[in-house]
């Protein structure tokens, strides 16, 4: 079995309370983790519990690309037992009790609570302090309750994720330095005419492929855990002090500075995203579609919501100050590891 790779963070290693069931090519497990026993843990799945804490329970599956973080010194996130995750879901600093089934591309935001032996069926959205209740099915963008589960629903749905397998080529890897303030995650893949200014960062398991056009990520920006960026012909330009969160899928498009791109957004291709741009947690972009600046864009396809007001930017900025310290920490934490490998 391929072993995930483990960091600790801030002195505190992972714990396991037993055996990995498995873990698949570049899965993650880092900081302050508790992972139970008979866990299994998807092709490029990602665990980071770097500002907070993050449990697991027993027999938990993960699928591919499946993330599950925290909010920095304020909220941990918290899975029960037999719980199923989907391909590209993501868990942030949420509560999921025992038992439930999150099928694919699911995103659950901070502090909402799924009750055990909840349904979420794929592609749903669970929006921030949401309390899903135990019995049920959800779904949807804001996820609403839909109808009762069925007798045994649970239980074909889970072993249906479950006997899924899915997986793609790896990328050649990359060997370029792009300096000692540049953080690329080992488990992270990148292809072709791929450039990072200083400070940035490519988080874990994230995927940057130029193709044939380039991609250019600006300084102080942070790519965040499987973020997948396909170039192909065109180009994909990130600038300075901007977050791209976790999970987030882009073609060919443009993001402006100081801007945020919320957790399992999609970019379709030709998207320009202007400066001071909040992206929400989700939002689904059209083809050629202009984010005007100074907005909160949300939903499927994105339309403008609000002004940012200074409590938004606020955030904004200090999400780029976190990531910068993320960032120089895991890139000592990698080296040290690296060090230690080459010893043995």
């Amino acid at each position: 079995m391929t072993l995930p790779l483990i960091l600790p963070f801030h002195q505190t290693v992972p714990r396991f309370a037993g055996l990995l069931a498995h873990a698949g090519a570049r899965s993650a497990v880092l900081g302050r983790a508790t992972i139970g026993a008979n866990v299994s843990l998807g092709e490029d799945s990602v665990i980071r519990a770097d500002g907070q804490e993050v449990h697991l329970g027993a027999n938990v599956w993960l699928g591919r690309r499946a993330t599950v973080h925290i909010v920095h010194d304020i909220l941990p996130a918290l899975i029960g037992d037999n719980v199923t995750v989907g391909p590209n879901s993501i868990i942030h600093a949420c509560t999921v009790g025992d038992n439930c089934v999150i099928e694919a591309d699911v995103t659950i935001l901070d502090a909402a609570v799924v009750e055990a032996n909840v349904l979420i069926e794929a592609g749903s959205t669970v929006f921030p302090r949401k309390v899903l209740e135990s019995g049920m099915v959800y779904a949807g963008s804001p996820a609403k309750p839909v109808r009762s589960l069925r007798e045994g629903e649970l239980a074909q749905r889970a072993a249906a994720l479950r006997a899924s397998h899915e997986s793609e080529p790896a990328l050649a890897p990359g060997r370029e330095d792009f300096g000692e303030t540049v953080f690329i995650a080992r488990t992270s893949q990148r292809a072709g005419r791929v450039s990072f200014a200083p400070g940035s960062s490519l988080f874990f398991s994230c995927v940057a492929d130029a193709g044939t056009g380039i991609i250019s990520i600006g300084e102080n920006t942070n790519i965040q855990d499987n973020t997948v960026m396909r170039a192909g012909s065109g180009e994909v330009v990130v600038g300075r002090d901007t977050t791209v969160g976790h999970n987030v899928r882009m073609g060919a498009a443009r993001v402006g500075a100081n801007a945020l791109v919320g957790i399992g957004a999609v970019l379709a291709e030709g998207t320009v995203i202007e400066d001071h741009v909040l992206l929400a947690a989700g939002a689904v972009t059209e083809p050629g579609q202009v984010l005007d600046a100074g907005w909160m864009w949300g939903g499927r396809p994105a339309r403008a919501l609000s002004k940012l007001d200074d409590a938004k930017h606020a955030m904004m900025a200090q999400n780029i100050l976190t990531y910068c310290d993320y960032s120089r920490t895991f890139r000592r934490l990698q080296q040290e590891n690296l060090q230690q490998e080459n010893k043995g």
